[in-house]
């Protein structure tokens, strides 16, 4: 009876409940899009960073990373290598890596330099696809070298330009050596264009003094799941080394994707304390407009609690009829541009490489946050409906009367 009554009252006077509804449908239409497009940023951040940056895991000598010393290189090379053809692994690429300057006539900057092999790199990062001049190492160019398009822009360089590279080698000594620019690549993620370069392993592990030996295996895996097993694989089989996920080799990717969801729910807390404001003031005006009818409601014998649940039923009712059809009309335009993508080159095309993401997004609806959207959506009607009940409680059947 309590509920019937609820619902008739809310469309006693429709314009003002409709109003209210579809406040409420695009407040969390809008709500549920911000989750769906931090999602698809962060998935579309994530990729970029396994299938074109680190790998899934990535190998070192335990104590390369504190300063990224020539002299530690990764001790039993073969038997790691071996060990990596598994059924799990998809690609595993070796690297010498070292950091150094790049000197021009324009200049010099600080850069990390790679030294790969250029057919298994392309399992790996996918270099070869984001040339967007030159050749990938498909030339006999003495000493060749591969350079991002920020360095390139910056250092003022383009094609055939020659470099000079200066680093230490495993015996502590600088070496500089003359490069020449066969390519310029592009990535998703223009700091890393910046700062890093591409030769080859023989030519830098000759320069290095390190023989045939590497730094960094570099991991691909069939399957996103099977990270944290193969890790711990790895890690049992190769104790003395330093065996790290993509989320310890990339922190502050990780970082984004933990606080994405607080940042998400703190978003969509803040429209639905906006939308409170208006429930609460639908729900006062109803009860000014009907002082006399609850002084009769209560002086023909409802209880207080009664009382309490039907104002606070009303509120419910306005609150949740929006949230199917928000929930509806969401998933519509998601899917269409889950498949279709969404381009936020307009946002500034540079800008969004800045931050390492791509101009196209997928946005993802977020099956996963429906339980605490609706957590919020029942809290947000549960408090708005508390003023409103607790001033109709207040009111004394004999003045009520009066009215």
């Amino acid at each position: 009876m309590i509920v019937l009554m609820s619902w008739r009252n809310i469309w006693r006077n429709k314009a003002r409940s409709v109003v209210i509804m579809i406040s409420i449908m695009l407040g969390l239409f809008a709500g549920i899009s911000i989750l769906s497009l931090y999602k698809g940023m962060i998935h579309s951040k994530v990729r970029t960073v396994i299938d074109r940056e680190s790998g899934h895991i990535q190998i070192h000598h335990p104590k390369f990373k504190d300063d990224y010393l020539p002299e530690f290189t990764i001790t039993d090379s073969q038997a790691v290598a071996k060990t990596l053809q598994i059924p799990n692994v998809y690609a595993a690429t070796q690297r010498v890596v070292t950091s150094g300057m790049i000197t021009t006539t324009t200049g010099s900057a600080g850069v990390n330099i790679y030294g790969i092999d250029p057919e298994s790199e392309k399992a790996i990062s996918k270099l070869d696809e984001k040339i967007i001049e030159g050749n990938y190492f498909n030339t006999s160019t003495r000493n060749p070298i591969v350079i991002g398009k920020k360095l390139a822009t910056k250092m003022k360089l383009k094609l055939k330009s020659k470099i000079v590279l200066t680093f230490m080698d495993s015996t502590n000594t600088m070496v500089a050596a003359a490069y020449r620019v066969v390519a310029i690549y592009e990535s998703e993620n223009a700091p890393f264009d910046e700062r890093t370069v591409y030769t080859t392993k023989s030519n830098l592990n000759n320069l290095l003094n390190i023989g045939d030996k590497f730094h960094e295996i570099a991991v691909i895996l069939n399957h996103d799941e099977d990270l944290d097993a193969v890790t711990a694989e790895l890690k049992s089989k190769f104790p003395d080394l330093l065996v790290e996920t993509w989320k310890q080799v990339s922190p502050e990717t990780e970082l984004m994707v933990s606080t994405t969801d607080q940042y998400s729910y703190i978003i969509l807390i803040i429209i639905m304390l906006a939308l409170a404001f208006g429930i609460i003031n639908t729900m006062l005006m109803a009860i000014l407009e009907r002082t006399r009818e609850i002084g009769m409601l209560v002086a023909l014998g409802m209880n207080k609690l009664k009382l309490f649940t039907l104002i606070l039923s009303e509120t419910l009712f306005l609150t949740f009829a929006g949230t199917p059809l928000a929930i509806l009309l969401s998933y519509v335009l998601i899917t269409y541009f889950n498949n279709n993508g969404l381009d936020l080159s307009g946002f500034g095309e540079d800008m969004m490489k800045e931050f390492g993401f791509q101009n196209l997004i997928y946005p993802e609806f977020p099956w996963d946050k429906i339980s605490g959207l609706t957590a919020i959506v029942s809290v947000t009607a549960i408090l708005s409906g508390l003023l409103p009940a607790m001033k109709a409680l207040r009111l004394k059947p004999t003045e009520a009367l009066r009215k």
